[in-house]
C-alpha cells in the first residue's frame, strides 16, 4: 500500500516538532495524526500538558480541538517520511521511503528548538537523511519511545510513556535557554 504523509501542523510559535514515521492505516482513514484510538499519543500529550490547561477536556475533544491544544502549547506535528510503501501499520514494514523536507521546515520555523522523534524508526530515518544538516543547527534531538499501543520491554503502560515523554516539558517554558544538540 502506498502511504503519503499529511502536511505539517506548525505555526510560528512552535518550539517542539514531534516527528513520527508515517501515518498508520487508521490515521490515513481518519486523515488525522495519531488517529488510531489505541495509540497513546493524545493521552500522553494531555497527560503531560493538562495541568497547564485546565480548560481542556482531554483526548476526547474533537481533532480540531486537539490540534489547537498542541498549538497552544507550542507543539508542531509532522512525519519524517513523506511517502513509502507499507503493508499494515508497523514501521518494520516500511519500504521505499522518501523523507519529508524537515530541514526546510526547520528553516521556516526557527523557534523550533527541539525535534522529538516518536519512536526508533522516526529517529533513525531522520539521522540517515539529515545528520549533516542538523550538525549545523542548535537544536535538541530527542528519541522518545513510540506512542504505539504495542507494549515493549520498558513501555507497557501510559504511565511508562508519560515518564519518558516528560523530557519535552523544559522546551515548552518561555524562559528556557536555547537547546543544545544532543
Amino acid at each position: 500500500m502506498h502511504v503519503q504523509s499529511f502536511p505539517p501542523i506548525v505555526d510560528k510559535e512552535a518550539r517542539i516538532l514531534i516527528a513520527g514515521t508515517a501515518p498508520s492505516v487508521k490515521s490515513l482513514e481518519k486523515h488525522q495524526f495519531y488517529g488510531h484510538p489505541q495509540n497513546y499519543f493524545w493521552r500522553i500529550m494531555y497527560g503531560l500538558l493538562a495541568e497547564a490547561d485546565r480548560k481542556s477536556t482531554g483526548p476526547n475533544e474533537s481533532y480540531e480541538d486537539r490540534i489547537a491544544f498542541l498549538q497552544q502549547h507550542h507543539i508542531a506535528l509532522w512525519d519524517v517520511i513523506a511517502t513509502c510503501k507499507r503493508q499494515g501499520s508497523l514501521d518494520a514494514n516500511i519500504k521505499e521511503e522518501e523523507p519529508n523536507d524537515i530541514p526546510f521546515l526547520l528553516d521556516q520555523y526557527p523557534a523550533i528548538r527541539c525535534l522529538a522523534f516518536n519512536g526508533t524508526k522516526a529517529y533513525s530515518t531522520f539521522k540517515r537523511y539529515f545528520s549533516n544538516y542538523i550538525s549545523s543547527r542548535s537544536i535538541t534531538l530527542l528519541q522518545l519511545p513510540s506512542s504505539s499501543p504495542i507494549p515493549t520491554k520498558y513501555m507497557r503502560s501510559l504511565e511508562d510513556r508519560l515518564a519518558a515523554w516528560s523530557v519535552l516539558l523544559p522546551y515548552l517554558q518561555d524562559d528556557s535557554e536555547s537547546a543544545v544538540e544532543k
